[in-house]
């Protein structure tokens, strides 16, 4: 799909008007951490001005993002549709991350395993937030209650599993490259 031209110019105005507006910051103050002139930005703020490659090099900068960021286009991939492993009662959505890490909202109805010979061990380090529900998570003999709201950090040669308890529960679910690796999709009942 190609990209209109004025709707990117459009979008990228929009960017640098809600990032320095999200910063709290006046025109005058982005202007002068950009070594720009509060009329130019506000020129460029409201399409009355060019945008210039080396002006938005210094304004992502100066808002602390990268061009990439700043003239990145909608992903066609906006709607995520989960994948179900109806079997271990789990849904995940996988969400977009930085390169190396993986994020993966989880909704799951099933208890963890308790025994630990059905648990996984893999390299890598996760981290686990609970967005809603109660989780377990197992690590080795070690049975953790986490609460909507609480996350967990451990590594993965931990043998370990997730699961709910008292009824359904989401969690957000953040692997390192190696935890990544160790969480493709494979026969493992109810591993995390």
């Amino acid at each position: 799909m190609t990209e209109d031209p004025g709707d990117l110019d459009g979008l990228v105005r929009k960017r640098i008007r809600a990032l320095r507006v999200a910063q709290g910051w006046s025109l005058e103050e982005l202007a002068a951490r950009a070594n720009l002139s509060q009329s130019s930005l506000s020129r460029i703020e409201n399409g009355q001005r060019r945008l210039a490659l080396d002006q938005l090099v210094t304004l992502a900068n100066a808002l602390d993002t990268t061009l990439d960021q700043l003239v990145e286009t909608a992903a066609e991939d906006v709607v995520i549709s989960p994948t179900v492993d109806g079997p271990h009662g789990i849904m995940r959505w996988p969400v977009k991350g930085d390169p190396g890490i993986s994020v993966v909202r989880q909704r799951m109805t099933e208890p963890p395993p308790d025994n630990p010979a059905r648990m996984r061990a893999h390299p890598g380090r996760e981290w686990l937030v609970v967005l809603s529900g109660t989780a377990i998570l197992m690590l080795g003999h070690r049975r953790i209650r986490l609460a909507t709201h609480q996350a967990a950090e451990f590594p993965t040669m931990m043998p370990h599993a997730i699961g709910a308890e008292g009824g359904p529960c989401e969690v957000l679910g953040i692997f390192d490259r190696d935890a990544r690796r160790g969480h493709q999709p494979d026969p493992g009942p109810r591993d995390c």
